[in-house]
Order: structure tokens, then sequence, then C-alpha cells
């Protein structure tokens, strides 16, 4: 599929995935109870941020919703109609494992993940103009032949994130996407991940330990520990005295500056600083 091809099924194939609820969800591993009591709406076209402190679950959360591990209560994923529906889930973890000095490109990863077709025989013209677009929807094409090995943080994150969008997802999952990125690079890719959501509908749930960050580009924010202590726009849960005071000096100085902006509403109905 060309480049402009894959932009036009892209358009076409907005998410139609009205909400995502989580209701009485929990996870317990052996005796060790891990989430218990979640209760959330993620609406289409909105992005959620998932903070807490370390341990409080965030990502067991996003492995749970991708089926990875077991879950008490319910999940359901409902279109337009309010039917129940299986979404497609797109998904960027933290990092992957490969050795630093491995000659694997970023086509060799598109062409190993979705094909069972051997790397080591080459990669078909289908397969190289698929990775390109999907590459091309994050400007990030230039990197198709580019070793794993020699990109930047940001640049690995763009190539997880474009093979993450590969299938046109209706949720998109974020665990620490920026973590390890210099401030810039942040930007660009919260930047990037915002005109997605937009443009395309997505649902997104990212994971974040930079409040400050999170804060100027969220549409929702859920602070975690082990179950929801709060959630509502940044401004209603970076003001929330309580939790200001659990969260100490550090928490109260990284959003002064949110305290003291107006708020902007999105056309997807979320609010932002």
């Amino acid at each position: 599929m060309s480049y402009i091809g894959f932009m036009k099924a892209l358009h076409k194939k907005t998410c139609g995935l009205c909400c995502t609820k989580l209701i009485n969800f929990g996870v317990t591993i052996g005796r060790t109870e891990i989430l218990h009591d979640i209760n959330l709406h993620i609406h289409c076209g909105e992005l959620t941020a998932l903070i807490g402190p370390n341990g409080a679950g965030k990502t067991t959360l996003l492995k749970a919703i991708l089926g990875e591990i077991k879950h008490t209560g319910e999940l359901h994923f409902l279109d337009a109609e309010d039917c129940l529906r299986t979404p497609v889930v797109g998904y960027v973890p933290q990092r992957i494992d490969f050795e630093p000095g491995s000659p694997i490109s970023v086509l060799d990863l598109f062409s190993a993940c979705s094909s069972s077709w051997p790397v080591c025989l080459g990669h078909s013209q289908r397969m190289r103009e698929q990775a390109s677009a999907s590459l091309a929807s994050v400007q990030a094409e230039h990197l198709l032949n580019r070793c794993l090995g020699g990109l930047s943080g940001g640049e690995l994150q763009r190539v997880l994130l474009a093979m993450a969008l590969d299938s046109s997802p209706d949720l998109l999952l974020l665990d620490e996407p920026v973590s390890g990125i210099d401030v810039q690079g942040k930007d660009m890719f919260y930047d990037l991940i915002s005109h997605l959501r937009r443009k395309y509908d997505l649902s997104i749930i990212l994971v974040s330990h930079d409040w400050g960050l999170v804060s100027h580009y969220a549409d929702r924010i859920v602070l975690l520990d082990r179950t929801v202590q709060c959630c509502g726009t940044p401004q209603e849960v970076f003001s929330n005295e309580q939790v200001l005071q659990a969260y100490g000096p550090a928490a109260q100085e990284d959003m002064a500056p949110l305290r003291m902006k107006p708020q902007i509403i999105h056309r997807s109905g979320g609010v932002q600083a």
C-alpha cells in the first residue's frame, strides 16, 4: 500500500469505539492484590494519563487490558450504538530488549512482527511499502533502513509507535513512552500523540511519571495507587489539596504553572492547560 493509500484508509477508519469501561476491575497475582475496584470510562478522542508512585499498578493495568494478565471485574468496549465489540488495541512498551550492536534494522523489526516470512530471506516490496507508510504516519520514514542500535531514544519510540499504529487501532496503550528521552524529544512525542489522537479519534491511555508534562497534553488524569485515588481534568486533579499533600512539595512545584494557566477546551471535550 502506498503512503497516500495508507493515510486515506486510516482517515476513513476513524475510531468508532465510543467507550472503554472498566467496572470493579482488579488484578490479583498469587496472594497479592495488585489492583482493586478500578472504575473508569475512557472515551473516543481522549488522552488519559495514568500517574502514581512506583508499584501503583499502572503497567499491570495496561497488561490486564491487553489480556496478558487475568483480571476480575468487567472490561467492556462499546461502539456508537452502545453495542459490545472487540477493539483493535495498539501497545507501546517501556522498552524493547536487543543487542546494541545487532545489525537488525527497522524494516527487519517490522517484518518480524507482521509476517511469518523469515527476515533472513529478504523483504517483499509490499512489506517495505507497508513499513514505510506506517513510519510516515509518525514522520519517521527516513528510519526505515537504520539499525535499531543506532537510533536515539526518541527515534526508537517513534518506530514502536508506528508499529502500534500499523493496524489502525481503536485503543492505544503507551507505557512510559518518553522514558529516557530529552525534554525537546518529549515535547515532540507528545505533540505527535496529540495530533494523532485528534485526527483519528483515538482513545489513548498513557502511563507517565512526568506530572508537569502530561498536565499540558492530557484530557484526563487518573491518579492510581492500587485503586483510583483521584480522576478528572488536569486542573481538577492537580488542584486537589489531598493529592498535593500526599505527594509533597515537589508535586506542588511541578503543578504551580498549571494552576496559573487558563483552560482550553478541546473539540473532544477534554481540557488542556
